[in-house]
């Protein structure tokens, strides 16, 4: 297979960090040919920082660019659905990130629409792809730590200042910036098992978006997650799976360069860049992006380490948290 080609969707913070994540793979590997955003003078200046050769207003040009073969979705929540659904019309794979869509119903349908084109998609939780996740998922499956009863996750950031975490019109809310990381965690540790019981509480802030929730999500045998999300304080900010030999704990769960089992401490390095990165440990955006790479080379429409019956899941409990505290986007009722 030849170089992939990315198509890049906003010419956002995220977006600039992706970028430059990905070029730090050869570019016979990965090429980043086309960047499309609102306003072509930020497209401009976004290719032109970056080395991008083709810069478009909007998205429509990018979509039906013949060069591009995949596109990142680095724009608003709202926008989601119907941009990768634009992309995926015009022969695109995508990778989308995260929050995939505002809803399940949402979810679904790009779903089904991705297999319909027969296209790759897939949900950039960015997590699953670090090596840190493989080595976790390595350890649980050989009963390292016996039977694991017991995961809990706390993700928050003092974020309450930025519009597009707190705005309704904007698919605001820790829910679904920050809560689908600490849901992706749970469900990573408890694959396979649906929840039997959930109990959910937060507080929303006075635009009705949530600015943090908590949940307790029970599965059969004995086994429960406790997590929580804030965008008004941090929190700790680490992944822990107990077992009934032992526990692992993952620093900074949601970009882990550490993990440490009760034998030993596993460390990762991150790929090397010059270019300075916005958010922390944006480097690892690389491994998603290979991930991409590998399995369009190997003809699979969606990754093993995120596949749609997840990001399913995961909208059905960004949902059901929402619904419990009260939080409703226009869109629920489409």
């Amino acid at each position: 297979m030849m170089a992939l080609k990315w198509g890049i969707v906003s010419a956002g913070r995220i977006s600039h960090d992706f970028v430059t994540a990905v070029q730090t793979y050869p570019a016979t590997d990965h090429k980043i040919v086309a960047v499309g955003a609102r306003y072509l003078k930020s497209a401009k200046e976004f290719a032109e920082a970056h080395d991008i050769p083709k810069a478009y207003e909007g998205y429509e040009q990018l979509a039906k660019d013949k060069e591009v073969d995949i596109v990142y979705l680095g724009n608003l929540n709202t926008q989601h659905f119907e941009v990768s659904k634009l992309m995926l019309e015009h022969g695109k794979h995508v990778l989308c990130e995260k929050p995939f869509t505002l809803n399940e119903k949402q979810t679904r349908g790009l779903v089904e629409f991705a297999r319909q084109k027969k296209l790759f998609l897939m949900e950039a939780v960015w997590s699953r792809c670090f090596p840190a996740y493989k080595e976790l998922k390595r350890q649980l499956d050989s009963g390292a730590i016996g039977d694991v009863l017991f995961a809990s996750v706390h993700f928050g950031h003092a974020i309450q200042h930025v519009e597009r975490l707190t705005a309704l019109e904007l698919g605001g809310g820790a829910i679904l910036d920050l809560g689908v990381y600490m849901l992706q965690f749970q469900q990573f540790v408890f694959r396979g098992l649906r929840p039997i019981k959930i109990a959910v509480n937060g507080h929303l802030n006075n635009q009705n978006t949530d600015e943090s929730a908590a949940a307790i999500i029970t599965y059969p045998e004995g086994k429960m997650a406790v997590v929580s999300t804030s965008a008004r304080v941090s929190l700790p900010n680490e992944g822990i799976v107990v077992g009934t030999k032992g526990t692992i704990r993952m620093p900074d769960f949601w970009c882990p360069t550490q993990l440490i089992t009760p034998t030993k401490t596993y460390d990762y390095e991150l790929p090397k860049t010059p270019v300075p990165f916005i958010h922390k440990n944006s480097a690892g955006l690389a491994f998603e992006a290979e991930e991409a790479r590998q399995c369009i080379k190997s003809g699979k429409n969606e990754s093993p380490h995120m596949p749609h019956h997840e990001s399913i899941e995961l909208a059905q409990l960004m949902d059901l948290l929402r619904k419990e505290i009260g939080v409703v986007f226009p869109q629920d009722f489409e």
